[in-house]
Parts: C-alpha cells; sequence; structure tokens
C-alpha cells in the first residue's frame, strides 16, 4: 500500500501568509526600483511637478471665488439690507415724528400729515419684509424683525385712538400720543437699530471675508515655483542645457497665475477697503444724523403736545431736553459755528471725500443752526405763556421750525445717495478685479501641467 509522501514541517510561528506579498507591496518595490534609474526618478519629478502646478490653480480658483462670492454679497446683499434697516428706522422716527405734528393741528389735521404718516408705516412694513427675506436662520436681526412686527401694529393703534380723542377735543388724546411715543422710544426704536447694527456686522464680516489675503493660494503657488525651480536648476547640472521649453512654459504659467494673483486681490482689496473706510462709515454717520434730526423734530412737536407733562429726574421738560441732547449729538453743544468734531455732522464732514459730499454736510449744518434759532424763538414764546404763538413758530406758515428741519432732512439725503454711489463705485471695482481670475487660475494651471509632463518628457526621450 502506498503511503502520502511526507509534508514539509512549517517554521515556528510562521503560517505561510509572510511569504506572501501584496500587489501593494510589489508596486512599492518597483517604484523604489525606478527610481535608482534616471528615467525613473524623472518620471516622479514629472508627476510631483503637474501634481504641485494643478494644486496651485485649484487652491487659487477655490480661494478667489470664496472672496469673489464676499465682494458680491457685499454689493448685492448685505449692503442692502443695511440701508433696509436704515430705512426702517427712518421710516419709524418719521412716522412718530409725523403723528406728533399732526396730532399739533388738532382736529384740522392735513390730508398730506396722514398720507405721510400712513406712508411711513407703509414702507417700515415693506423693508422689515425684506430683511426677514434676506436673513438666513434664526439670529439677531430675526429677533429684531419678530419684535418690531408685534410692536408696530401697538403702536399704530395707540396713534389711531390719539387722533380719535384728539378730534372730539378730548384731552385724553395727549396721553396716548405719549404712551405710544413711549413705546416708539422704548420698544420699536430700540429694536429697529438692534437691527441696523447687526446688519452693519454681517455688512463688516462680509468685506473683511472680501478683503483677507488668500494665504494657502499664495503658499500654493511659492511651493510650485520652487519645485519648478529646483527641476530645471537640476535639469541644467545633468545635461548643461540652459533651458527647458517645457518647464520654461510651466514656470511662466505658475509665474502668471501667482502675478495675476497679487495684483487682482490687492486691487479688490484696496477697493473693498475703500468702500468700508469711506463708504459704509460715511453711510452709518449720514443715517445715524438722519435719524437724530427726525427724533429731534418728534421732541420737538411732544414738548407743545405734553405742555410740561413729562420731565426729567431734575424736574426739567423731558422733550425739551430730549431735543437739546438730539441737537449736541447732531452738531455739537453751541448753537452757533462749524460743527463739533465728535458730532453726527462734523464727522461726516471729515470723512466726506469730495466737494459735492461736503456741501451736502455743510448745507445741513447750515439749517440745523437756522432751526436752533427758531426753535429758541419757539421756546421763549411758550415761556412767556404764548402758547399759540409758540405753536405758529414750530408748525405755521412764517419761516416755522418745521421748515427748517424739512431743508435739514433734505440735505442729508443728498448726502446719503452721493455716499451710496461712491461706495457702489468702490465696491465695484474690488469685485470686478478677482472677475476672470478663478477661470484663468485653472486653464493656466493646467497648461503648467501640460508643459511640466512635455518637459520632463522630453529628457525621457534622450534615453530611448
Amino acid at each position: 500500500m502506498e503511503t502520502a509522501p511526507p509534508v514539509p514541517a512549517t517554521p515556528a510561528g510562521d503560517d505561510g501568509a509572510a511569504t506572501r506579498r501584496t500587489a501593494w507591496a510589489d508596486g512599492l518595490d518597483e517604484l523604489r526600483a525606478a527610481a535608482t534609474t534616471e528615467p525613473g526618478r524623472l518620471r516622479v519629478i514629472g508627476a510631483v511637478l503637474a501634481l504641485l502646478v494643478l494644486v496651485f490653480g485649484a487652491v487659487t480658483a477655490w480661494q478667489v471665488s470664496d472672496r469673489a462670492a464676499a465682494a458680491d454679497d457685499v454689493v448685492e446683499r448685505s449692503q442692502p439690507l443695511s440701508a433696509n434697516a436704515a430705512g426702517v428706522y427712518r421710516s419709524l422716527a418719521d412716522a412718530d415724528t409725523t403723528a406728533a405734528g399732526g396730532f399739533l393741528a388738532g382736529g384740522e389735521e392735513s390730508a398730506a400729515t396722514r398720507d405721510r404718516y400712513a406712508q411711513d408705516l407703509a414702507t417700515a412694513a415693506e423693508l422689515l419684509v425684506k430683511a426677514s427675506q434676506g436673513t438666513r436662520g434664526p439670529g439677531r436681526a430675526a429677533v429684531q424683525i419678530a419684535r418690531l412686527n408685534r410692536g408696530l401694529p401697538q403702536y399704530a393703534g395707540l396713534v389711531e385712538t390719539a387722533r380719535t380723542n384728539n378730534r372730539q377735543g378730548l384731552p385724553l388724546g395727549g396721553a396716548y400720543l405719549r404712551y405710544a411715543n413711549d413705546r416708539m422710544r422704548t420698544d420699536l426704536l430700540p429694536a429697529a437699530r438692534a437691527l441696523y447694527d447687526a446688519e452693519n456686522d454681517r455688512l463688516a464680516a462680509d468685506q473683511a471675508a472680501a478683503k483677507s489675503w488668500p494665504w494657502y493660494a499664495l503658499a500654493a503657488g511659492a511651493l510650485a515655483l520652487a519645485a519648478l525651480a529646483w527641476a530645471q536648476r537640476r535639469h541644467y547640472r545633468r545635461t548643461n542645457r540652459v533651458f527647458n521649453r517645457g518647464l520654461l512654459a510651466a514656470t511662466a504659467a505658475s509665474v502668471t497665475v501667482l502675478l495675476w494673483l497679487v495684483a487682482g486681490h490687492a486691487v479688490a482689496r484696496a477697493g473693498v477697503s475703500d468702500s468700508s473706510d469711506r463708504g459704509a462709515r460715511s453711510l452709518r454717520v449720514l443715517n445715524e444724523a438722519r435719524i437724530d434730526s427726525l427724533r429731534s423734530r418728534g421732541d420737538e412737536n411732544l414738548t407743545l403736545v405734553a405742555r410740561g407733562a413729562v420731565l426729567t429726574g431734575d424736574q426739567k421738560d423731558f422733550y425739551e431736553a430730549a431735543f437739546r441732547s438730539g441737537m449736541t449729538d447732531l452738531a455739537g453743544p453751541g448753537t452757533h459755528g462749524p460743527a463739533s468734531p465728535g458730532s453726527r455732522l462734523g464727522t461726516a464732514l471729515a470723512l466726506a471725500d469730495d466737494e459735492t459730499g461736503r456741501r451736502a454736510v455743510r448745507d445741513a449744518l447750515a439749517h440745523v443752526r437756522q432751526w436752533q434759532a427758531r426753535h429758541a424763538e419757539a421756546r421763549a414764546a411758550d415761556d412767556k405763556g404764548d402758547y399759540d404763538q409758540a405753536l405758529a413758530k414750530v408748525v405755521g406758515d412764517d419761516r416755522p421750525t418745521r421748515a427748517s428741519f424739512d431743508r435739514v432732512d433734505a440735505a442729508l439725503h443728498r448726502a446719503l445717495v452721493h455716499e451710496q454711489h461712491d461706495f457702489r463705485s468702490a465696491a465695484d471695482i474690488g469685485r470686478a478685479a478677482l472677475g476672470g481670475l478663478a477661470t484663468g487660475a485653472v486653464a493656466l494651471a493646467l497648461l503648467g501641467a501640460v508643459g511640466a509632463v512635455l518637459g520632463i518628457g522630453r529628457r525621457l526621450s534622450e534615453y530611448r
């Protein structure tokens, strides 16, 4: 009977699997073996150079696209939302001022006054809808929008009650109007200001994102150029040839992308910075100046509505004290001469960078000084007990403070329109500088990678 041949014993600790090699290990061995020859090393160098150039182009396209999107947001989203938030504040303040002015006219409130009040409320509601549409998820802006949407109908109801009582000659109308003003002053306007601040913070964030340097792209570009320089130096030392056309083309493409990136971003950064340092700051100061004038006008009207019924802690007329505080914020502590440097108009004048902008601010200041002089005449009449004369100097037809306020508001509106145009021009220059850069970087990177491969391929052909 035949027996099977004996099976060789397996060494201790070896199950046979260790002697079997994977395809990955075999590939690594072949790569190491190839790298020990010049053709093998050239293939590795060509692959690495092509990869570095492609990575440079891809990172450039990515970072430039991010900054271009942020620059677009500055112009198309965040700045318009900031302007809308300022419009909400201004419309609410104007509605309150108009309601107080109409109340002073008694039962003879004009149709123009009623229409202006209704238009202010409609404008505020419309701008709140736009602000809500532009708000992304819950946040500071969404909270303030909800707060304004709740408070606006309540305020309108109080004003209508005050008007009804006023038409009937009931003194209770003044109390309702003061209560409506208190709701506006302590609830609606602070909410509108918080909304304005939130949108300005968003604008500042978008501007910062658009201005930030693309450090990853710059580092990738420097690395790609360093590798290309090393490869060409190696080529020269081994062949004594000064130029390799393929590597030279790859270097030229990479240098072009890097210079385009630096120059384009520098121009974009300058444009966005100018829109921020000049346009956005000027717009904010002018919006605040316009709001200060509106609130001062409302306080002036309410001084005559309340007739001393509301006092400060030191027993002074509350609304008259608020008027003077508003004038101080607007033009400084004095009543004559130039605006103080720290006041709204003083700051706006310092920020205006051309004569058109400065002229509008100076016109506003001149009318503020006229307003203060006429207000002093109205207060003198009221202090003497001549309420009718004081009323005529505030809302009458012969050089009233109302006319001065209207001229202040018109001058500030002109300044805002001018600064808005300057802001848009500077921001457009900034975002235009990035136009085509992402696509161009990808195209040049592809050309550079092809050039690197062809350049190395030319050397490889010498070994065949």
